[in-house]
């Protein structure tokens, strides 16, 4: 079976490392945060926080603590708060190790497109075009195909650009590719899928 959301969260989360500053994006990376675990990483918020904790339980959210989704989250004892000209120094000084990001499109050569669908989404790009040029590693976490059944991870994109060449590693419900020279490379295969789904999945080069 594919992997579902909170199963493509977990798996991002173990991406991260011990001592890093990461910062997770709106939709499926906002998950991550549940899987952090014993490690000792640092989630960064674009809208001003440094330590996010978990998403609170039911009947203990704070409507005053929100991710850069508008989503309640927790604290932790080390958080600290701040404007969003400080938080967008952290991003593009280059302090943040890692982004988890969502997207709607990403190419064999790393170019991402995440931000708007001309004439029926237009969310804003929010702090996603200063994340992708200022982190160290940029990881994707997304469905492999849209709702038509058409693949998410192309030769080329086709919507609006968030950054060329910027993608380091793919996470989706089929598995884990790497963007390496020639096109994309199979890290892990989700539970129960076969190469061969993946690669029907994919109209991406497969290396």
């Amino acid at each position: 079976m594919p992997w579902d959301r909170n199963q493509m969260a977990e798996r991002a989360a173990a991406e991260l490392e011990d001592g890093t500053y990461v910062n997770l994006g709106i939709g499926i990376p906002t998950l991550v945060s549940n899987y952090v675990g014993d490690k000792d990483i640092t989630l960064q918020s674009e809208n001003g926080m440094l330590g996010m904790g978990p998403f609170p339980f039911e009947g203990d959210e704070d409507p005053d603590l929100i991710n850069a989704g508008k989503q309640t989250i927790t604290e932790l004892p080390r958080t600290a708060y701040f404007d969003s000209a400080t938080s967008f120094g952290m991003i593009r000084g280059g302090k943040i190790a890692a982004a988890i990001l969502g997207a709607m499109e990403v190419a064999e050569n790393g170019d991402l497109a995440n931000w708007m669908i001309p004439g029926k989404l237009v969310k804003g790009m929010g702090g996603a075009m200063d994340l992708v040029a200022g982190v160290q590693k940029v990881v994707v976490v997304m469905d492999h195909q849209n709702k038509a059944g058409e693949s998410k991870v192309l030769k080329e994109c086709t919507l609006p650009l968030t950054g060329t060449g910027v993608v380091d590693r793919i996470i989706t419900n089929l598995g884990v590719l790497d963007v390496v020279d020639g096109g994309l490379k199979i890290v892990e295969l989700a539970d129960g899928v076969t190469e061969e789904q993946l690669r029907d999945a994919t109209e991406a080069t497969i290396v």
